[in-house]
């Protein structure tokens, strides 16, 4: 007979599958809720690039960018930092905000 029996048996397996299934039914749901927190300062982020650039534009031309196209045509911005996800980056006399779709 075998004298060495190593592993797992059939209801250990299991029992470790249901208790991981039951982790990820319990934390999955808190990571997709925590998806636009994570997106929201993330275009807080990106607004306070966008800013940092406006103020370097200042800081090398002498004059407050009148538009984010004013950065992006002197290479300060590039294209695709003019949008967060649906909403639009713009920069009115030097200060960068951002404008939601819903407005």
């Amino acid at each position: 007979m075998l004298k060495n029996n190593k592993g797992f048996t059939l209801i250990e397996m299991l029992i470790v599958m249901l208790i991981i299934s039951v982790l990820l039914i319990l934390i999955i749901p808190n990571l997709t809720s925590q998806s636009k927190n994570v997106n929201d300062k993330g275009c807080d982020a990106l607004v306070a690039v966008v800013q940092a650039q406006a103020d370097a534009y200042y800081l090398d031309k002498g004059q407050t960018a009148s538009s984010i196209q004013t950065l992006i045509e002197n290479n300060y911005l590039e294209e695709n930092q003019k949008t967060c996800g649906d909403s639009q980056i713009t920069v009115s006399n030097g200060k960068a905000t951002i404008k939601s779709p819903q407005n």
